[in-house]
């Protein structure tokens, strides 16, 4: 043998001795699994009875499994393309801001936490009180602004009261009124640290020749020991319940109660009926289920952007770092603006940086699992089933069928081979260019 033919056959030994380490690993984390979960998938629950593909059949006809491929179709679209999005965004803007670092840092600290801490987190953002979600908070806060919610939801008259129902909702005086007479509406059923601020002590109206005037307060007295129907010393009254004065089925006046629940309405209301409408008593805007079943998967999406979008930034940034700048600027210097530099020139040129984002953020929702097991709530949960979570509970849930599980994880493994078979073909063109 010659030096040349002994030099090589060396070389080829120390590598395969370097790589015998990584393939030994290879086999035992990546070939060994694989091959055993196509084989356990041609078994039954018990793995001892050869059942051919009908596990596989199985899977058309569970509709849990059916709404899993749904959803994972939702995740592929819509995660890996918004986060995409917004990291480019992020990446072009920060460009343009001398905190852009800072923002940068602030964007990416998400990948720092765990999927379990980032499920967790979001759970108590999506929470539907709003005194603990934040999401609910922001979205009442802004609602409130301009539908100002009723401060008396639970307010409502004693039986055999003065106040009747009515069937537009609220309440209706029995009688009409009559001008210089006072009128007294007496509710209950609101909490004290529930009404309005500024509310101050009820007083008794006095009467007003032409006018009509009354009071709307609580008829009830912390402690006991009031009196029905009275205005009692300490009884709050409805500041800002609104009274209108209806005849013939037209409102012809209204008015506000004072911070001491007194009102004043014109003569017009003399001969009318008072009506306390609906709006007084409409419970407060609770805000958005945003884990209910329709907006669960949209709302653990949201999570997913929030933790994905520094990295597809970080990627595209340092693809942007590399375009000429020149490009850029002989295209400003053509005429055009920002957005045509935007979309003919930079988005061109950093395509090759999108795909490998794009596709990375595909691969991994493919398999998402912790955000949804830990987001969505167990009633909602079937609403927000991804096929990771499914091969979960079908392999180790309380009715364990490992041999469905293993088909369900095959079916996941065939979906991914081709992105992945995708981004070797791509990255094969880029090295050979």
């Amino acid at each position: 043998m010659t030096p040349a033919g002994s030099e090589r056959r060396r070389r080829r030994a120390v590598a395969a001795a370097f790589l015998l380490p990584a393939l030994v690993l290879l086999g035992a984390l990546v070939v060994y699994p694989i091959g055993f979960s196509v084989h356990r998938s041609l078994y039954d629950r018990t793995g001892d009875r050869p059942v051919g593909l009908d596990n596989y059949a199985a899977l058309l006809d569970d509709a849990a499994i059916r709404t899993a491929l749904a959803n994972t179709a939702v995740w592929v679209v819509l995660a890996p393309a918004v986060a995409t999005a917004l990291g480019l965004v992020f990446a072009v803007l920060t460009e343009r801001v001398r905190w852009g670092t800072a923002f940068k840092l602030v964007v990416f600290m998400p990948m720092a936490i765990s999927m379990l801490a980032a499920g967790i987190v979001f759970r108590l953002v999506y929470e539907q009180d709003p005194e603990r979600g934040v999401a609910n908070a922001v979205w009442v806060g802004v609602h409130d602004t301009f539908a100002p919610a009723s401060a008396f939801p639970r307010a409502r008259p004693r039986p055999d009261a003065a106040l009747l129902p009515d069937p537009g909702g609220g309440f209706v005086t029995r009688t009409p009124v009559r001008a210089g007479v006072p009128v007294l509406l007496p509710l209950v059923g609101v909490p004290p640290e529930a009404l309005p601020d500024g509310t101050r002590p009820a007083r008794p109206a006095a009467a007003e020749p032409g006018r009509v005037t009354g009071t709307a307060w609580q008829d009830f007295t912390r402690g006991g020991g009031g009196r029905r129907d009275a205005v009692d010393p300490g009884e709050p009254g409805y500041a800002g319940m609104r009274i209108e004065a209806v005849r013939d089925g037209t409102v012809v006046a209204s008015a506000r109660a004072r911070p001491d629940g007194t009102f004043t309405l014109p003569a017009a209301a003399a001969g009318a009926v008072l009506r306390l409408p609906a709006s007084n008593f409409a419970e407060p805007y609770a805000g958005v289920a945003w884990l209910g079943p329709t907006l669960v998967t949209p709302a653990v999406i949201g999570a997913y952007v929030w933790m994905w979008a520094g990295f597809a930034m970080v990627l595209i940034g340092a693809g942007l770092a590399a375009v000429p700048r020149e490009l850029l600027e002989a295209a400003r210097v053509d005429g055009a603006n920002e957005w045509q530099v935007f979309r003919r020139i930079t988005v061109p040129l950093l395509a090759p940086v999108l795909a490998v984002v794009l596709v990375t953020l595909v691969i991994n929702v493919m398999k998402i699992f912790d955000l949804v097991f830990v987001i969505a709530p167990g009633s909602v949960q079937d609403d927000a089933n991804v096929l990771a979570l499914q091969l979960y509970r079908t392999a180790f849930g309380p009715d364990a069928d490992q041999g469905v599980g293993s088909a369900i994880a095959v079916l996941l493994l065939v979906l991914v081979v081709p992105v992945m078979l995708f981004n070797i073909r791509r990255m094969r063109k880029e090295a050979s260019r």
